[in-house]
């Protein structure tokens, strides 16, 4: 339907309307804006809320719990989150908002540039309509002008006292009348045929025309805003996979969490090493009294329970029996007191130490591992020096790898130190392993033997059989300590259970010291994963142990490791 056909006399309706049409595309617009608005603050919200929550302190600080990793992990997912609705805000932005603000500044310019031409084509036809109603009036006026100077001929000539000149006088006023009455009638026929064509030219072909060029006009802007509608859908619509992936991160963040692997984290966090104390001995001081039995006094009896424990009367107590010497660590079931911190971490319980230690000497290795290449970067630039003296002093360098090797000599010193506490440290667990073993055997196993997997042999060759505990690659091995030297220590782990095997896919030399030399395809058992350096420590079907490179085989952990004690 045209509006030039069916609108022809509406131009100020057909004016207000379009006028309201840009209005609307402003109002859309500062909708869109509001809403951008509530994205991007949205979006900054949830990064503020992300930054308030995350972890501060350094990663190796942070709990291993799988609950806090897991509410790491939502928190990461979060803020990926908020960037997909800072991604909305900015497309709604861009593709939506500014292309809104840009197109009515379009339709602004373009309908005022018809709303002229209309206003033009009408003055332009109020023009000729002036000139068309001016010449009638024209016309009119010497019409009646004619007629009173025919009047006054007629009396003139009928009046028997007018002179002859008079007459002729009024004669040729009624000529002159007449004949400009003739031409104010030509004119106004001409003006009144000109108008009539521009009249019509105007509500035929130029005001239809222009009406033609703002319909279009409305039209076009009924369009861009359905565009606009969808494109404000799309931006949301084109982050949805996206967040879907995000939430899909949450809720397998969610199934991460294990409570039984954080127990073993509380376990292998603040386990001591320490064992519980034994049963008190009973101490009889009444060996030194003598009365006969129909006194009814005490005679040299042992409690019952005690009988049937030992099987005959109880010994007098040995004052350096380790038994009596549990009194002093009562501490572990009651308040314990605290000790200052120690350089060799001595104040701490012997898991936690030897943890501790190594921590240390993996990170002294670090620092020696940076020396020692820059001792040897130092080195080769001296040697580019001495080949090409242009480009530097060599001497200059000499205190610079003085001071290098100087600070490698610490830092092996510094090792060495703390290998040596962390072999005091594993000597003692293995002196007491081997004691708490034989003990075990000998008190529950009276008719047989029983291996270390539960289950009982007749050979007595096994009775006090440990398997060899041997030090990590950068740990000097320690000799047997005195067994007596450690009785005030509590004791600590049983050798470290098997908790996976591996398959070496290539030879391996083991050269070097607390390395295990292993051949192709030879299976071996994990007792130690890799902490991160490489390395993973490993026992032969001979019991033998040592550290593999990790990358040199294929892992398999067991499903059911955690706290099974397996000896090959």
């Amino acid at each position: 339907m045209s509006w030039g056909t069916e609108l022809w006399d509406q131009f100020d309706n057909v004016d207000k309307h379009t006028q309201w049409g840009i209005d609307f595309v402003e109002r859309y617009a500062k909708f869109v804006k509001e809403r951008l608005d509530i994205e991007q603050n949205y979006a900054k919200q949830l990064r503020n809320l992300v930054k308030k929550y995350c972890p501060k302190r350094p990663k190796d600080e942070e709990p291993r719990f799988t609950s806090c990793l897991s509410f790491y992990s939502v928190l990461n997912e979060l803020n990926d989150y908020a960037g997909q609705r800072e991604v909305v805000a900015e497309e709604m932005a861009h593709k939506v908002y500014g292309e809104l603000m840009r197109y009515s500044q379009d339709l602004k310019a373009e309908r005022k540039h018809h709303l002229q031409e209309g206003r033009k084509a009408q003055q332009y036809l109020d023009h000729c309509w002036k000139q068309m109603d001016n010449s009638k009036k024209k016309f009119e006026r010497e019409c009646k002008e004619a007629e009173k100077s025919q009047l006054t001929y007629d009396r003139l000539d009928n009046d028997i006292n007018a002179t002859k000149s008079e007459v002729e006088k009024a004669k040729a006023q009624f000529y002159l009348r007449t004949h400009m009455a003739d031409e104010s009638k030509n004119e106004y026929a001409a003006q009144l045929q000109n108008f009539n064509a521009e009249q019509w030219k105007h509500f035929n072909n130029a005001l239809p025309h222009i009406f033609k060029n703002l319909q279009d006009m409305d039209e076009r802007r009924t369009v861009k805003l359905g565009e606009t509608f969808r494109s404000f859908a799309e931006a949301e619509r084109r982050v949805v996979p996206i967040i879907s992936k995000c939430l899909e991160g949450m809720v397998s963040a969610a199934k991460a969490v294990s409570e039984r692997k954080d127990s073993a984290i509380v376990v292998e966090s603040f386990k001591s090493g320490f064992e519980p104390p034994g049963d008190f001995p009973f101490e009889d001081f009444s060996q030194n009294l003598s009365r006969t039995g129909s006194d009814g006094t005490i005679s040299n009896t042992t409690p019952k329970g005690e009988r049937d424990k030992d099987g005959g009367p109880a010994p007098r107590s040995d004052p350096k029996h380790p038994m009596s010497r549990t009194k002093n660590k009562l501490w572990l079931f009651g308040k314990k007191p605290k000790a200052p911190s120690l350089e060799d971490f001595s104040h701490l319980p012997p898991e936690q130490r030897r943890k501790r230690l190594q921590q240390r000497i993996d990170e002294l290795n670090k620092e020696l591992q940076k020396e020692m290449d820059q001792r040897d970067a130092l080195n080769k630039m001296k040697d580019v020096y001495e080949k090409n003296p242009q480009m530097g002093d060599p001497i200059s360098l000499q205190p610079k790898i003085s001071e290098t090797i100087c600070n490698m000599e610490k830092l092996r010193s510094e090792i060495h130190k703390n290998e040596t506490w962390l072999s005091e440290v594993e000597g003692k667990q293995s002196s007491r392993g081997d004691r708490r073993h034989s003990a075990d055997n000998h008190h529950h196993t009276p008719q047989g033997r029983e291996s270390p997997e539960g289950s009982y042999t007749d050979d007595t060759s096994q009775e006090h059989h440990t398997p060899q505990h041997r030090p990590s690659p950068s740990q000097p091995t320690n000799p047997n300590p005195d067994p007596h030297e450690f009785d005030d220590e509590f004791d600590d782990d049983d050798p470290l259970p098997v908790i996976g095997h591996c398959k070496a896919m290539y030879s391996f030399d083991g050269q070097n010291e607390g390395t295990l030399v292993m051949a192709e395809d030879e299976v071996l058992y994990i007792i130690e994963e890799d902490k991160g350096d490489g390395w993973t420590r490993a026992r032969k079907q001979s019991g033998e142990e040592g550290y593999v490179p990790t990358s040199y085989v294929e892992i398999t952990m067991e499903k059911n490791s955690k706290g099974a004690v397996t000896y090959i």
